[in-house]
């Protein structure tokens, strides 16, 4: 890291979108700003550069990201950084006005960038090879929550995926760079921590270690707090199914798993390059089940891909009836920058509107129906985010989401609740 100071003072805006793992390089790139002599403010009115840590996952996150960009004064130095400029940089050059762009995880190199920003220069970083160290100064967002990354990029190829063209291949932390980060949060407060990847599923592939001896040596730690695991691919979680179960029903794990089966249908799956079966995910799914009943599944599925016909998209909305997630992240297909799908003969526009529609509708019945049967439930939480209106949430045994009301500050404590209202989002509780 540059460890001069700068040469003149500067005030710096950090924004970021998308992902976990983004949120988690914003929180590098602040904190190495800071202690490098910056200031980080928390409104780009008070700031001389403005650095928006952008996601590109979908084209309406596109737009809105170049929305956002397009808004920017001239008066100020703008740098792009994360997925947008690997993903769409053509689009990006033309109608944006930039001072600087570098791509996702940047750690230390940002501040390098800004240094020649503040001489004149404009600069174009692109790469996603890198892996910035943990040990990196950063400025937390949460005072109970910490996003630790281990590792980034994946070992699929999704055709409809652009991420893995912007975040590259696997990079993998050791298990001791993991647990030094885990450890050093805990001893500030922490009781929270997310583990995060594009696929944590396929961790230390790369390094020779797997996910469920991660989860092993870190389960370990003498410290009360939980752990929520990041996304999985089926196939890998498949692979390593019966260690993942073993570690599921330790008591700091959360009880959450995040499995997108993307379709319900085998040939669109082929399609997409997924590498797995729809049996795959309901095996998966029914095991860890079997072992834990009250586990909470999020999935996500792509509505309208490329030759998906109506009896393959009913077959998503049959699964989807079957499976019961309690939370699924419902996509309108749109073809992305450089991927496979992008070539494929696409859909009309209405039918695939009218698919999400259909799945959205669907998605938050089921997942009414699942927080309706948390009616009654009598537990801890911990308070791990700020409501509105004198209202903090907190997370059970299970993640779920769960609201309570109370004027004095309960970020960061456990409770001990009775839930008295269920939403399809979220859950209402009195302290007891």
């Amino acid at each position: 890291m540059d460890n001069s100071k700068p040469a003149s003072f500067k005030n710096v805006y950090v924004e970021t979108f998308g992902c976990s793992s983004n949120y988690a390089d914003g929180e590098f790139i602040a904190g190495c700003l800071q202690d490098s002599g910056y200031r980080i403010v928390d409104d780009p009115a008070d700031a001389d550069i403005l650095i928006y840590n952008t996601c590109a996952v979908k084209a309406p996150t596109e737009n809105r990201m170049i929305s956002i960009l397009k808004r920017v004064t001239p008066r100020k130095k703008l740098i792009v950084a994360g997925c947008l400029p690997l993903v769409n940089l053509d689009r990006l050059t033309k109608e944006v006005r930039f001072d600087g762009v570098i791509g996702p995880s940047p750690g230390s190199e940002i501040v390098g960038l800004v240094r020649r920003l503040e001489r004149g220069e404009r600069v174009i970083l692109l790469g996603h090879n890198s892996k910035p160290s943990l040990s990196l100064p950063r400025l937390a967002s949460s005072r109970v929550r910490r996003i630790i990354p281990i590792s980034y990029g994946c070992v699929s190829a999704c055709s409809f995926c652009a991420v893995r063209l912007a975040r590259g291949k696997l990079r993998s932390y050791s298990v001791e760079e993991v647990e030094q980060q885990i450890k050093k949060a805990l001893t500030e407060g922490v009781s929270e921590i997310w583990l995060t990847g594009q696929d944590v599923s396929c961790y230390g592939w790369d390094i020779g270690i797997d996910l469920v001896a991660l989860l092993r040596r870190i389960s370990n730690l003498e410290y009360r707090f939980f752990l929520r695991l990041g996304m999985m691919h089926p196939t890998h979680a498949l692979r390593m199914l019966e260690g993942l179960i073993e570690v599921f029903k330790v008591e700091k794990v959360f009880k959450f798993l995040h499995l997108p089966v993307q379709s319900g249908d085998d040939e669109v799956i082929r399609l997409m390059n997924r590498g797995h079966t729809v049996e795959d995910f309901k095996k998966v799914l029914s095991s860890l089940r079997h072992e834990i009943p009250r586990l909470t599944l999020a999935t996500d599925i792509i509505c309208g891909f490329p030759n998906e016909s109506e009896e393959a998209f009913e077959r998503s909305m049959k699964l989807i009836e079957e499976v019961k997630p309690d939370v699924v992240n419902v996509s309108k297909f749109c073809p992305r920058p450089g991927t496979q799908a992008e070539k494929m003969q696409q859909l009309p526009s209405q039918e695939i509107k009218d698919r999400t529609r259909r799945m959205s509708e669907l998605a938050k019945r089921v997942s009414y129906e699942k927080n309706s049967g948390w009616l009654g439930w009598r537990g801890e939480i911990l308070v791990d985010e700020e409501g509105r209106d004198d209202s903090w949430v907190g997370r059970n045994f299970a993640y779920k989401p769960i609201v309570v009301r109370g004027e004095r500050r309960l970020l960061g404590e456990y409770l001990n609740v009775e839930v008295t209202n269920t939403f399809p989002t979220y859950l209402e509780a009195r302290v007891k």
